[in-house]
């Protein structure tokens, strides 16, 4: 049975294997969550890959901003969500329709969205909510 998705050891498992990052809701401005978390992952070695439909062509850590997850045409192992916790339901078949699916959908601290959780587990995808990939990777994986 895989470890309690709320747990410090489930978060570093994750964090520990993934390698490549679809950011959901990414963004330009340095001052938001969506551009300084994916800096700070992109700073200790993972693959970001942007995803926003309002920022389609700009150039975010190294990559073109995409419009849709489903138009990403490399492997994806975790999605990171920028999103209200109300919009995450627009965004499950998005998420179902990469192929291959992605290992682990991670919706940042504050976001939480039971139903669309319910939905990416039953096709097999892991689900993180509510906690911060920049904090629990500094505090659970990044060496002291």
């Amino acid at each position: 049975m895989p470890l309690d998705p709320t747990t410090d050891a489930h978060a570093r498992e994750v964090l520990e294997s993934v390698r490549t990052v679809a950011i959901l809701g990414a963004h330009p401005q340095r001052s938001r969550a969506a551009f300084y978390v994916p800096d700070y992952l992109a700073s200790v070695g993972y693959e970001i890959f942007p995803v926003n439909p309002g920022h389609v062509g700009t150039e975010l850590f190294g990559r073109e901003t995409v419009a849709r997850l489903d138009a990403l045409d490399s492997r994806i192992d975790l999605v990171d969500v920028f999103r209200r916790s109300d919009a995450v339901t627009d965004h499950v078949d998005e998420v179902l329709a990469m192929d291959p699916l992605p290992k682990v959908v991670w919706l940042q601290l504050g976001i939480r969205n039971d139903e669309a959780a319910a939905r990416w587990r039953a096709a097999g995808v892991d689900v993180v909510q509510n906690r911060c990939t920049l904090a629990d990777h500094r505090r659970l994986v990044a060496p002291r």
